[in-house]
């Protein structure tokens, strides 16, 4: 995966830095809540997940049942199998988890509200095949991204929540098994 950082040290969205660590590995636990208009609860799940800059994202759902998401730039597999991707979308979800902000500026317009110690992202759809599924994701962090908002169109929204990041030197055996799986 060609996921590029234009700012090794620092991401831009206009003239406003955001302090986002740079890092070729970065792994970490999610928790996710999927809010689906017709249930008054939301779905929870977590598990794992590790970016890698040139090979793509793993998503390792633990709870409630086990599952594994590959995503590459123009592939997706699951346990079901390959289904062919969006170029938009196959950019937009690594550009998210490696803090790529450049990348995320040529799919979405973007405004930034920095604190001291933390930043919020709103990202706004360009691309109209996005735009129809996707009305607005907001990221959040401080030197991590600790938070993306997903607000669909038609009123679901799902929250993730990011925290024991780490950016390993490299991949561990099964990382680096499973990010096989994504070579043509």
């Amino acid at each position: 995966m060609a996921v590029r950082r234009r700012n090794p040290s620092r991401g831009c969205i206009g003239s406003h830095q955001i302090p986002l660590a740079p890092a070729a590995i970065v792994h970490g636990h999610f928790r996710q809540e999927k809010h689906l208009k017709f249930l008054s609860r939301p779905l929870i799940s977590e598990g794992e997940f590790t970016f890698q800059q040139q090979r793509g994202v793993i998503w390792k759902t633990v709870s409630p049942v086990e599952s594994t998401l590959l995503v590459g730039d123009n592939r997706l597999l699951t346990s079901q199998g390959e289904q062919a991707l969006p170029a938009s979308f196959g950019r937009v979800f690594p550009a998210m988890l490696g803090g790529d902000l450049a990348a995320l500026s040529e799919d979405f317009s973007t405004s930034a509200e920095l604190q001291s110690d933390s930043w919020r992202l709103t990202l706004l759809p360009k691309d109209a095949l996005l735009g129809k599924a996707i009305a607005a994701i907001y990221l959040a962090g401080d030197s991590e991204l600790r938070s993306v908002e997903i607000r669909e169109t038609n009123g679901n929204s799902s929250m993730i929540g990011f925290d024991r990041i780490s950016h390993p030197v490299q991949l561990s055996p099964e990382q680096a098994a499973e990010f096989a799986r994504l070579s043509p």
